[in-house]
């Protein structure tokens, strides 16, 4: 690849970058002036993540433009800590993630989910007090429970419906208490279960209080994280792909600049 090619290209990538960076961190600062404090806990991981976007792509803007061998050398150093955090991030996602699916009931469309299914990272996560606290307390906020008998009119549609991990976990009781169904919020809890399932005494219709302490409700947002995660690593694969090719065009322009610079 020639010099000004590789130094074109490069150049080009990180200006866009760049801009890409902006993006981020204004989205960083739109999360925290217009979110509860539940979703403010992403805000700093989103203006960090534009930061370090934005610095490695000036550094690598500006070693193209001036081809200058020691920014470029930076820039790569810099880009080659990145793909080695995203690889290892990558990687334990997978690990993390390998454990855990849902088992189906008869009679229901949903899955139910057992916190013993999931990987020992995150039963630690979900059995630590502050972080389920925390958890919990954004859970009732969302109110995603109530909403439950109003999108679900009858308890055949109820029964049909494919609720979400955390519906089916933190809403309702686990099916093995037996206990009747009034509607989509609401449970004949006169009913004495013979399940030795500690979940089924923590269950109580209230809106703040429903399945949120129960084991299945922590199940539910494991599968959650889990899905979650999926879908940032596989993410992360193909950024890894695309930065290693942005990483090659750079090594090539870095030894072109210092080529062209020990030439004059």
């Amino acid at each position: 690849m020639g010099v000004g090619t590789s130094t074109f290209v490069i150049r080009w990538i990180n200006f866009l970058t760049m801009l890409l960076a902006v993006g981020v961190m204004g989205f960083g600062v739109w999360m925290s002036t217009h979110h509860d404090g539940c979703r403010k806990s992403l805000t700093l991981p989103v203006l960090g993540l534009g930061a370090v976007i934005f610095v490695i792509s000036i550094i690598g803007f500006l070693g193209a433009l001036k081809r200058n061998s020691i920014l470029l050398w930076l820039y790569l150093v810099m880009l080659c800590l990145v793909l080695v955090a995203i690889l290892v991030f990558t990687v334990l996602a997978f690990i993390v993630t390998n454990n855990g699916s849902g088992h189906k009931v008869a009679g229901l469309r949903y899955k139910e989910y057992q916190l013993q299914d999931y990987s020992s990272w995150f039963l630690k996560q979900l059995n630590n007090t502050n972080n389920w606290k925390h958890l919990k307390s954004c859970l009732i906020k969302a109110d995603d429970c109530s909403n439950l008998s109003r999108k679900y009119k009858t308890l055949k549609q109820y029964k049909l419906a494919k609720l979400t991990p955390i519906d089916a976990g933190c809403c309702r009781p686990p099916s093995e208490c037996g206990y009747p169904s009034v509607n989509a919020s609401y449970y004949d809890l006169s009913f004495h279960p013979t399940s030795s399932n500690k979940d089924c005494k923590s269950y109580k219709n209230s809106r703040a209080i429903k399945c949120y302490s129960c084991d299945a409700c922590k199940a539910g947002v494991a599968q959650y994280m889990k899905t979650e995660w999926r879908v940032v690593a596989i993410f992360n694969l193909i950024l890894f792909v695309v930065l290693s090719i942005i990483y090659f065009v750079g090594c090539c322009a870095r030894r072109n600049a210092a080529r062209s610079r020990s030439k004059v």
